[in-house]
């Protein structure tokens, strides 16, 4: 990690804030033997008991990648009645429906997509990139846990489980992407620089999570934490037993996406994601440091391949490839140049989190 986190903080020997803070975390959350096989097989137990009675026990999101994956494979070893839900956003790859449908079936789970409105969407999507903040991604952000709850309430679940995890997730500086369920800035964007009103787009404000979490009684848990999990392991097992296949990188399965982390991200921000997953291994003790930047010598993106995604990506969103140049090329913006709840949100969730300390129930 370096200065492109603008916000980042070394202590006397040189360690970044990130490195020391995902370890103080993954000593309290992440895999820790007996302790965590007996927190699976509680929580194992815990939605089993949840789900008596009803059609499923826990809803699951895929989206073709190697987590969500490994997980509904998991879920399954573990006994678990799951509903794989997808959310569709008009940017998924072939190859990412191919993996998600030959999981899905080969473990026998149901499967429902939530599709967005493309216009829209198409419009959201937009009207990020023309407010220049590192948060392009942040229309899709939202939408995922709006459609797990949305599914989740449908059919009276207790339980998400999430892919998310410590070990290929665990460091992620707020200045390269702010809290995505911060409706008011999301709104303010699109106020600003979006054209199609919002009427069919899923929204998750902080409101709507109280009201899933406190009303409903939904919990998202995470059980790769509570597992020695390995991304490459699990690519391994998923392509023996399913035909699962690589896409080349995190999140690539979206062409969008490919496009936002390894080139517009880089290009306006100089935000490298490929320093967060390095900086995690170094921090896990595979790799080293003088590894980890040897590989960061090498280009995130190939000129001829980025080139052709961005002419199908100004297409899709109905721009001109001049345009899409221009918006890559325009000077950075940060969200707290715009209106938010940040504030608000850490009042909120602090409070939350006391709570948490005090009766032992889930934390945001």
């Amino acid at each position: 990690m370096d200065t492109s986190d603008p916000e980042i903080s070394f202590d006397s020997a040189g360690r970044c804030h990130h490195c020391a803070q995902f370890l103080r975390t993954r000593s309290k959350y992440g895999y820790s033997g007996a302790e965590s096989d007996r927190a699976l097989e509680q929580l194992v137990d815990d939605i089993k008991a949840a789900g008596k009675g009803r059609q499923y026990d826990c809803v699951i999101g895929v989206s073709g990648g190697v987590d969500s994956s490994f997980l509904a494979y998991t879920a399954k070893d573990l006994g678990l009645r799951a509903l794989a839900v997808h959310m569709d956003n008009g940017w998924d790859s072939e190859l990412a429906v191919t993996n998600i449908m030959n999981v899905v079936t080969g473990l026998g789970f149901d499967y429902q997509s939530y599709v967005l409105d493309w216009e829209e969407f198409r419009d959201l999507q937009l009207a990020f990139l023309r407010a220049s903040v590192p948060e392009a991604e942040t229309p899709t952000d939202i939408a995922i846990p709006a459609a797990l709850h949305h599914f989740a309430a449908k059919y009276d679940v207790k339980y998400i489980l999430s892919g998310g995890n410590l070990a290929t997730e665990g460091i992620l500086p707020k200045s390269w992407h702010y809290d995505a369920k911060d409706e008011r800035y999301l709104r303010s964007i699109h106020g600003k620089f979006g054209t199609v009103p919002l009427k069919k787009f899923p929204t998750f404000g902080y409101k709507k999570e109280i009201y899933y979490k406190l009303i409903k009684g939904i919990r998202i848990v995470y059980p790769l934490n509570h597992i020695r999990f390995s991304k490459e392991r699990a690519a391994e097992l998923l392509s023996t037993e399913f035909g699962w296949r690589d896409y080349g990188g995190k999140h690539h399965e979206s062409r969008y996406t490919k496009f936002i982390h390894t080139y517009y991200l880089v290009k306006k921000f100089d935000i490298d994601y490929r320093r967060l997953g390095l900086s995690l291994q170094i921090c896990e003790g595979l790799i080293s440091r003088d590894e980890a930047i040897e590989q960061l010598k090498r280009s995130p993106y190939d000129p001829a391949e980025t080139r052709c995604d961005m002419q199908y990506i100004a297409k899709k969103l109905k721009i001109t490839s001049e345009e899409l140049d221009r918006l890559t090329e325009t000077p950075p913006r940060w969200y707290w140049q715009f209106p938010n709840n940040e504030r608000k949100l850490r009042f909120i969730y602090n409070s939350y989190r006391r709570l948490y300390k005090k009766e032992k129930i889930d934390r945001f």
